[in-house]
C-alpha cells in the first residue's frame, strides 16, 4: 500500500512509519519541515503541491493537532481548536479534488471525548460524551471529519487513549518521575487510566485498514483500564522502585502552573473499552499492563 501520514513526524507518526515500512509499504509524510525524500511540505491549512500525493495514496492518516500539554489560555485554546479543524478541512478539500481517492481515511481523535468516569465503561455505542473544553474540541473535530460523506472513502476516527512507548509520548516522563521517587498516585488515585502499547496502536491501525466493515469512531485502547493508583504501583514494581510519593491535587495545581500544563491530563478518569476492535476479532499483543510494562521497562 501507499500510506500518506499528515503530521507524521511526531511520536505516533514515527512509529507508524517504521511499522508499515518494515512490512514493505510506501510511506509519505506531510510536515511543516520536510527533511527526507519521503517528506513533503504542508502547513495544515492550505492546499499545496502535497495534494497530488493523494492521487496515488491508498491510506490517508491525519495526526495533526497542537499538543494539549499546555496551559489552556485563550491563545492555546484557539490553536488547539484550529490545528485540528483546519487540517481536517483542508484534507477534505484535497480528497474532494482527487480523481483517485484514498480508500480509507483515518483521522486522529481522542478517548478524552468521553466524560470523567470511574465506574461507567465507555464503548463506542454506549459511551457518554460530555460538555467541557476538551470534550467539545473532540466533538468539533469529529463533526468536521464526518461532515462530508465522500463516496468510496471509508472514514475512521481514532479515539486513542494514552499510548505507551519509550521514544515519545507520556511514558518516558512517567518513568522519570518514578525513578526519582515521585511515582505515587496523582490526586485520589481513583481516576481510570486507559492506555495502549505503541505496538498494539500500530497493529490496531493496520487491523482497521484491513477490515472494510469498520468505520466511524473506534476506541484505540487496551481492554484493561485501571486506576491511577494501580497503574503507578505496577510501574514502580516493574522499575524496582520501592516507594513513590503521592501528589495531592493542590500540589498538582501548583506544579501544572510551573510546568505550563493542565491537571486534567493526570486527573481525568478515562474509562474506555475497545469494543469495535474486540468484536471484530482484534487480538492485543499486550492486553494487560503487566505485559506491556515488562516489554517497555
Amino acid at each position: 500500500m501507499t500510506i500518506s501520514i499528515a503530521a507524521g513526524t511526531g511520536f505516533l507518526g514515527k512509529n507508524l512509519e517504521q511499522y508499515f515500512t518494515e512490512k514493505g509499504h510506501q510511506i509519505y509524510i506531510l510536515t511543516r519541515s520536510p527533511k527526507r525524500r519521503n517528506e513533503f511540505l504542508w502547513d495544515a491549512r492550505t492546499l499545496g503541491e502535497w495534494k497530488n500525493l493523494l492521487e496515488t495514496t491508498d491510506v490517508l492518516i491525519n495526526l495533526a493537532g497542537k499538543s494539549v500539554d499546555c496551559r489552556y489560555t485563550e491563545k492555546s485554546r484557539n490553536e488547539i481548536y484550529h490545528s485540528r479543524i483546519d487540517s481536517t478541512r483542508v484534507l477534505q478539500e484535497a480528497v474532494d479534488q482527487c480523481n483517485h481517492k484514498p480508500k480509507i481515511w483515518l483521522n486522529a481523535s481522542s478517548a478524552t471525548i468521553y466524560i470523567h468516569s470511574e465506574t461507567h465503561l465507555n464503548t463506542e455505542e454506549g459511551g457518554i460524551i460530555g460538555d467541557d473544553f476538551s470534550m467539545n474540541i473532540c466533538k468539533s473535530w469529529e463533526q468536521e471529519f464526518f461532515r462530508t460523506n465522500t463516496d468510496n472513502v471509508r472514514k475512521v476516527a481514532l479515539r486513542t487513549s494514552i499510548v505507551l512507548g519509550n521514544n515519545g509520548g507520556a511514558f518516558p516522563k512517567l518513568k522519570t518521575l518514578t525513578k526519582f521517587g515521585l511515582g505515587g498516585k496523582q490526586g485520589r488515585g481513583n481516576q481510570k487510566v486507559s492506555w495502549i502499547h505503541i505496538h498494539d496502536f500500530c497493529k490496531a491501525v493496520e487491523f482497521v485498514i484491513a477490515h472494510k466493515n469498520i468505520a466511524g469512531p473506534v476506541n484505540v485502547t487496551a481492554p484493561d483500564p485501571l486506576s491511577n493508583e494501580r497503574f503507578m504501583k505496577e510501574l514502580r514494581r516493574k522499575m524496582k522502585i520501592p516507594f513513590g510519593l503521592n501528589a495531592p491535587v493542590w500540589q498538582l495545581e501548583i506544579a501544572s502552573v510551573v510546568l505550563r500544563t493542565e491537571t486534567e491530563l493526570l486527573l481525568k478518569s478515562r474509562n474506555v473499552s475497545p469494543d469495535k476492535l474486540l468484536k471484530n476479532g482484534f487480538e492485543f499483543t499486550y492486553p494487560k499492563l503487566e505485559t506491556a510494562l515488562k516489554d517497555l521497562v
